[in-house]
């Protein structure tokens, strides 16, 4: 059975490790970032029509000042945000299908103007649509100091490494050869050409991923096991 590697960070971790499961792979899941809550200091709900979420760790980690801005519509890129802004008690929850610039797309078309978003310390800020956005961040991914040993035994084991971001890209070559191991002999799949890009040069094969998704991230690690 093809092994995989899944270092992404919570709670994406867990969807993409389902996902690769029932594909017929066997999974080994060490996130490489955890997310923690960053304080932050909320405004006044009525200087805004409604609440954006790009990530369900910010509603994981807003902490109580999210109550504030319940009576508020929440707009949330993909369903898991949309299933965590409603654990966090919104009401009226509108769930984008693609991305943040799709989402301010929608919003726009709802004659929405004023927006809050609340935001991962490392998020890509989007614009667009006329849309006026003030920005919170609440939470930030941080990395682990070392490629916990559960990876490490997974690389052993000939896993091929699944790398969702540029930034974890990056990390990953240096954990790994802080750690001993061998670039060389390690396989790696990127979501993107950037991804692929951060990781550098010297691996034992590699590929990207045909769109930033996990079903085309899968579908690229079950031809690099061929």
């Amino acid at each position: 059975m093809p092994r995989l590697l899944v270092l992404r960070p919570e709670p994406g971790a867990s969807r993409t490790a389902e996902r690769a499961a029932a594909a017929g792979f066997a999974v080994t899941v060490t996130p490489l970032f955890r997310a923690a809550p960053i304080a932050w200091s909320p405004s006044d709900p009525a200087q805004y029509d409604a609440v954006m979420l790009t990530s369900a760790n910010a509603a994981r980690h807003a902490g109580p000042a999210l109550s504030r801005y319940r009576p508020l519509r929440l707009y949330a890129v993909g369903n898991a945000t949309a299933s965590a802004a409603r654990a966090a008690g919104f009401a009226d929850v509108v769930a984008g299908e693609s991305d943040a610039a799709a989402l301010l797309a929608r919003i726009a078309e709802d004659g929405v103007t004023r927006v809050l978003h609340l935001a991962g310390r490392e998020h890509r800020a989007a614009t667009g649509g006329g849309v006026q956005i003030e920005r919170r961040i609440v939470y930030g991914m941080d990395a682990v100091a070392e490629l916990p040993a559960a990876a490490i035994g997974a690389l052993d084991s000939g896993a091929v490494a699944l790398l969702h971001s540029p930034r974890a890209a990056a990390l990953f070559r240096r954990l790994l050869i802080d750690a001993g191991g061998d670039v060389a002999a390690t396989r790696i799949v990127a979501i993107s050409p950037a991804a692929l890009a951060a990781a550098g040069a010297g691996w034992h094969a590699t590929i990207f991923a045909a769109e930033p998704t996990d079903d085309a991230l899968l579908a690229g690690a079950a031809r690099l096991c061929d």
